[in-house]
């Protein structure tokens, strides 16, 4: 259905959007036109999610140069995987509608461990275990001298033509990520050079409060972002 909420149409995916939805989508307009912060509570199973996805993807197409990117963060795997299925059937709504897919590029971000596509390492359950087999940057000329490394063949195909590369609009989960990094026989860990071109990204609050991973995933993200701990 599409809503008028002050004034900015707004896609909603479903056939029916409960009063607290709405009245929740009106308090969220009014701190993305004050650029402020703001603290909403909606009860659990209301649709949380999708209120708050709908709002913003619908504010940050209305007015691109005010924000650029949505931060999704949120605790766990599965309520990543979640907000992920919310964003996709979201987009293909506005496909459905318009007649063209939005011009947007939504990614997860995770460890080593949910993205190796490695035959081996992939097996492993551990996140240590896997960080301390997956091959690095200097595998091939260790592996000359100690066959026990693995050689980073999914990497080596990412340093060869990933780097450089754009992805198509969409959105990736982690199984789309594994999937496109067979395909092209690339590593999804290290795609995550894509956050700086992705309009929408999720991945776990660590990723932004955590000074040390900090420090290396999202200090260069733009600042007219929306930041939202889900």
């Amino acid at each position: 259905m599409r809503l008028n909420v002050d004034s900015l149409i707004v896609y909603f995916p479903y056939d029916y959007i409960y009063p607290e939805q709405y009245a929740y989508m009106c308090e969220l307009k009014k701190a993305l036109d004050a650029k402020g912060h703001c603290l909403l509570e909606m009860p659990s199973g209301t649709g949380k999610t999708t209120t708050l996805l709908s709002l913003v993807i619908a504010y940050m197409l209305e007015h691109p140069h005010d924000v650029r990117k949505l931060i999704y963060c949120s605790r766990t795997v599965p309520e990543i995987e979640k907000v992920m299925e919310e964003l996709k059937k979201l987009l293909q709504y506005y496909e459905k509608q318009d007649g063209e897919y939005p011009h947007l590029i939504g990614v997860v971000l995770s460890s080593r461990k949910n993205l190796c596509i490695h035959p081996e390492v992939s097996t492993e359950r551990e996140g240590k275990i896997v960080d301390g087999k997956m091959p690095l940057f200097d595998c091939k000329e260790r592996h000359n001298y100690d066959d026990t490394t693995l050689v980073g063949q999914y990497y080596e195909g990412f340093a060869l033509d990933g780097k450089e590369s754009t992805m198509p609009y969409g959105v990736y989960s982690i199984d789309d990520l594994k999937q496109y990094g067979r395909d092209r026989n690339w590593c999804p860990y290290f795609l995550r050079f894509v956050i700086m071109h992705a309009n929408i990204v999720v991945y776990s609050y660590h990723y932004l409060l955590d000074p040390k991973i900090a420090d290396v995933v999202s200090k260069e993200l733009s600042r007219e972002s929306v930041v939202i701990f889900g």
